[in-house]
């Protein structure tokens, strides 16, 4: 699929927020668990369907996991120009620290598919990195 950010039509923004869940991880065991809530928003001007993601899960030895799958938490949503659509989901890690980053991939009103890029973020424990 072909991103489309130079069109108007296509513009998909979306914002990660993220918490390190200590309750649900073991350090000891080399297991740290970290949510993140997604916000999806369609800034462009024609309806946009989520049809599938694409993650790229990287902690901090170097190890990357790939995941890929259809829609989000079980949905496909069709997002209304101006509107969002907003989401919980998590991972695992082995170390304390890592990214994620990847992609959704968008098909329009208008039957143009595009990917709505997701910049990198960081997953950590908090007050390991400065």
């Amino acid at each position: 699929m072909a991103e489309k950010p130079q069109d108007d039509r296509y513009r998909i923004q979306v914002n990660v927020r993220t918490q390190y869940l200590k309750e649900q991880s073991s350090p000891e065991e080399g297991r740290y668990v970290f949510s993140y809530a997604i916000r999806i928003s369609n800034r462009g001007s024609l309806s946009a369907r989520l049809l599938n993601r694409h993650w790229i899960i990287t902690d901090s030895d170097g190890r990357v996991e790939e995941v890929r799958g259809r829609g989000v938490v079980g949905e496909q949503p069709s997002i209304e120009p101006g509107s969002e659509f907003e989401y919980r989901s998590g991972t695992v890690l082995k170390t304390p620290v890592g990214s994620m980053e990847g992609s959704y991939g968008m098909v329009a009103e208008d039957g143009a598919r595009f990917d709505a890029r997701v910049a990198a973020f960081t997953l950590a424990v908090p007050n390991l990195i400065h």
